[in-house]
């Protein structure tokens, strides 16, 4: 599937990525929160770090969102605009501050992780259907979503129903499940998430998060609306359902170190290959390339391959694809030995 949107609108972009980013603090060592001495500053958010990946990729993208009217606002308008993200469209709020969160430097699928957030009465949290502006968030051939936006608020899940719901002339709408059930307390979050996953075009969902469902096959008969489902099996590979066809690719073996982001990296992959009307094999590759990256740094946020090496691996053949093992530093050596072949 190619997204079309609305190709002849004013100010259109590729992608637009609605949702709350925060700032993070990540640990200087490891060690539970309460004995970790010193902490840096970074940037995290599901759709934003969607759209600071397809940036990097080249692709025009706008992040769509409310942040305080305070120091840490500033920072994240900055930071996310610093990888060429249009941040015209995010909204300052004088009345509630930008969101924030601590975490160990553990990886999350240990018992030892912890996350410590403060988003409560974010400013995120007061976005609804009359903000922000329609026209910002509609002209984009991609509108991406997720599933942790409709948990902040009942503001915020009204707009997502309103995002979600199946109108002539919109444009492609992607939509991460993304499931954080302590984001959701005693809310139907499952049904919740469903019901918006089924008025998307494009859903992603991980297999762990799939309301108790065992097989991709079982989710594709939970959703079967979506033109194009892609179930995220972690390090077996993914499956996409496309019209009647079925399309499984395995994922490269990777080094980790954190999975944090890697779900975020491999949506932005998947959705850059889809722009460029890549076939589903390679979109599944690129997908797991971008998570490769991510996977194998310790924040959210990598040094994607370029287009041209993540082009060169999504080629390989089926034998060679399964052989690749990628590790840390392994974007840069490729950028290092690309700018060795271009210097005369």
């Amino acid at each position: 599937m190619t997204p079309t949107g609305p190709c002849n609108a004013p100010d259109v972009v590729d992608v637009v990525a609605l949702g709350e980013s925060m700032v993070t603090f990540l640990p200087s060592r490891p060690g539970r929160l309460a004995d970790v001495p010193s902490f840096d500053r970074g940037i995290g958010g599901a759709e934003s770090n969607v759209a600071c990946v397809l940036a990097s990729a080249g692709h025009t993208v706008r992040w769509v969102s409310r942040v305080g009217d305070d120091p840490f606002g500033d920072h994240l308008v900055e930071a996310i605009g610093g990888y060429g993200v249009d941040v015209a469209h995010v909204r300052r709020d004088p009345d509630r501050p930008t969101g924030i969160y601590f975490r160990t430097a553990g990886d999350r699928a240990t018992d030892a992780h912890e996350v410590a957030y403060y988003r409560a009465g974010s400013a995120a949290s007061a976005m609804s259907v009359t903000d922000p502006d329609p026209a910002a968030v509609r002209a984009g051939r991609v509108l991406h979503l997720s599933g942790i936006t409709p948990a902040l608020s009942a503001s915020c899940l009204d707009l997502m129903r309103e995002l979600t719901a199946r109108r002539p002339g919109r444009p492609l709408v992607s939509f991460d499940v993304n499931h954080r059930p302590g984001l959701w307390g005693d809310t139907d979050a499952p049904r919740v998430l469903r019901d918006l996953a089924r008025g998307a075009d494009l859903v992603f969902v991980g297999q762990d998060e799939a309301w108790g469902l065992h097989s991709a096959e079982a989710v594709r008969a939970a959703l079967p609306e979506p033109d194009v489902l892609v179930v995220k099996q972690g390090a077996a590979g993914a499956t996409v359902f496309e019209k009647r066809d079925v399309t499984f690719v395995p994922a490269p073996r990777v080094d980790v170190v954190a999975e944090v982001g890697a779900g975020d990296a491999f949506a932005a992959g998947f959705l850059s290959a889809t722009l460029r009307a890549l076939p589903v094999r390679d979109r599944l590759r690129h997908g797991h390339l971008m998570a490769a990256a991510a996977l194998t740094v310790p924040g959210d946020h990598a040094t994607p391959p370029s287009r041209e090496h993540a082009d060169r691996l999504a080629a390989l053949d089926d034998a060679a694809w399964g052989r690749l093992r990628l590790g840390p530093g392994w974007t840069e050596e490729a950028q290092r030995a690309d700018e060795e072949v271009r210097t005369p």
